[in-house]
């Protein structure tokens, strides 16, 4: 509940239970590229970061894309966020991929002084339309 009131999806607008569900079976398929890292803290969870893999037209070797980076509310500040991306850092270069990437929204103040910290920001803004 606290992952979808974060980004603005309570209610009628929430994930749908199908995405939820189809996300989690992914992460347990070996077959996709799709994976998972919590921060637990005696069984209770504190953050997440959602990630995959996938083929790019500027490399070789398929990238990662960190799909989503989470941390309660309470827990925000405790290095947590960073925790977790280096985390995915790690995993990312065990499966031989030199680049890791994500987007995030330009009003995300705390999160942006520590992406500054350990990535490089490129000047990119996104748009996209459903289809």
């Amino acid at each position: 509940d606290g992952y979808n009131e974060f980004y603005g999806r309570a209610g009628a607008t929430a994930l749908d239970p199908a995405i939820t569900e189809t996300t989690w079976q992914r992460f347990f398929d070996p077959g996709e590229p799709v994976f998972a890292l919590v921060a637990d803290a005696g069984g209770s969870l504190e953050g997440l970061a959602h990630y995959l893999y996938h083929r790019s037209t500027t490399r070789v070797e398929p990238v990662c894309y960190l799909q989503d980076l989470y941390t309660t509310p309470a827990r925000r500040g405790h290095g947590i966020g960073r925790a977790l991306i280096e985390g995915v850092y790690a995993e990312a270069g065990r499966a031989g991929l030199k680049r890791v990437y994500w987007q995030t929204q330009e009003s995300n103040t705390p999160g942006r002084r520590l992406y500054e910290r350990i990535a490089r920001h490129h000047g990119f803004i996104v748009y996209s339309r459903d289809v």
